[in-house]
């Protein structure tokens, strides 16, 4: 069918045409953008991407005078000392990879009024107390101490990724990944983050698909295809192509092996489930894997991308990278082959001008260097169709 709509338009189809092939020292004079663009919709697949994604990516600012408080308590707290705009302006500039974290909140209002780390009950508006009271899980970082989101639920978050696709319905897949929270209060008298049953993950699948339909997403289902495990299915080639996968997000749960085998009890290898999850490359469920040193696991990055799985790496952490200007972490991470690089800095902060995480050239997904090799490393595969705005 490609080839016949291929000659109608009259382009050659990639495999009766080598001069439509990437490897073409001009591959604009060698059959233009049209050939290439349907080259690689055929000729790759969605884990033979590189792309850039961000950490926290709801997450705003602490204000100055609490941040302050926090410092003074731990000087670690300047780990917190980041932010990001809204999630469309993210994927405007070239974001695609979300990270997202949710709170169980079943009964809804759990998170409802914060404490202070300045004292006594936090002020917080009507819209912000409107929103957490409602049943459902809820998007912040840490209760009490840095809950400040430009999507403060779930749903609203996904609404706000499943707009932004719709109205650019050719983009490379998107990775949302999500850590489900859990633990102690972080203040005293504060909300300690609830625990997550069964009924708690099939409540977060069901949240997932009210807001991306079967069409819009990618599951473990449909990359295991026929084969008995899910990693039998990657290791035999089972993620769709790059022109299947346009349009669409999959979620991947990052999540320590507890919790990542109480979603998968009694899912062998996710049977129904809609997110992939971070687990180990020998595991029946492998797919995907969360590698965030690209320094020290280097190697292990590269040889888990060359398998067929597919990766997310850190760029930078704890804002240590941007406050020194250190690339060499960054460095590591675009090396490795991960397909997704997590950064706070896509944007740069004005604080850090020197320091900022992007692809080359404008664009928003490119060809993998380990996984191409030699075919089309490096070439944009998406270009960012939005200049980048500014820090809130």
């Amino acid at each position: 069918m490609l080839a016949l709509l291929m000659t109608l338009a009259g382009v050659a189809p990639p495999d009766q045409d080598l001069a439509c092939r990437p490897t073409a020292s001009d591959v604009r004079a060698a059959g233009g953008e049209a050939c290439a663009r349907a080259w690689m919709d055929v000729s790759l697949r969605m884990n033979d991407l590189t792309a850039v994604g961000t950490h926290n990516s709801y997450k705003l600012a602490i204000p100055p005078m609490e941040l302050a408080v926090l410092i003074a308590a731990n000087p670690g707290a300047t780990s917190l000392d980041y932010s990001h705009p809204p999630l469309a302006v993210q994927l405007d500039a070239g974001a695609r990879q979300i990270e997202i974290d949710v709170l169980h909140d079943p009964q809804g209002g759990r998170y409802a009024r914060p404490r202070s780390v300045l004292g006594g009950e936090a002020p917080v508006d009507d819209a912000f107390r409107q929103a957490l009271s409602t049943p459902g899980f809820k998007t912040l970082h840490i209760p009490d101490v840095d809950y400040r989101s430009s999507c403060l639920t779930f749903v609203a978050c996904l609404g706000e990724i499943r707009d932004w696709s719709r109205a650019h319905p050719d983009h490379a897949p998107i990775l949302i990944m999500l850590n489900a929270k859990t633990g102690q209060a972080a203040l005293p008298g504060g909300a300690a983050p609830l625990d997550f049953d069964a009924a708690a993950w099939d409540a977060l699948d069901a949240e997932i698909r009210s807001v991306f339909d079967a069409a819009s997403l990618i599951t473990p289902d449909q990359v295991r295809g026929p084969h008995p495990t899910l990693r039998q299915g990657v290791l035999a080639g089972g993620w769709p192509s790059l022109g299947q996968a346009r349009g669409k997000v999959f979620f991947a749960l990052d999540e320590g092996p507890e919790k990542v085998a109480a979603y998968a009890a009694g899912r062998p290898s996710l049977q129904g489930r809609a997110m992939f999850v971070n687990t180990d490359e020998a595991s029946p469920a492998a797919a995907y894997l969360t590698l965030n040193d690209p320094v020290a696991q280097q190697d292990r990055i590269r040889a888990a991308v060359r398998q067929g799985f597919i990766v997310r790496t850190r760029a930078d952490s704890d804002t240590e990278e941007a406050r020194s200007a250190d690339r060499t972490r960054r460095r590591a991470a675009f090396s490795s082959g991960a397909q997704y690089v997590s950064t706070d800095y896509m944007l740069p902060d004005p604080r850090f001008p020197a320091y900022q995480v992007r692809l080359a050239d404008g664009a928003a997904a490119a060809c993998n260097p380990v996984r191409v090799e030699g075919r089309c490393e490096g070439r944009a595969v998406e270009m960012i169709e939005t200049p980048a705005s500014g820090r809130p």
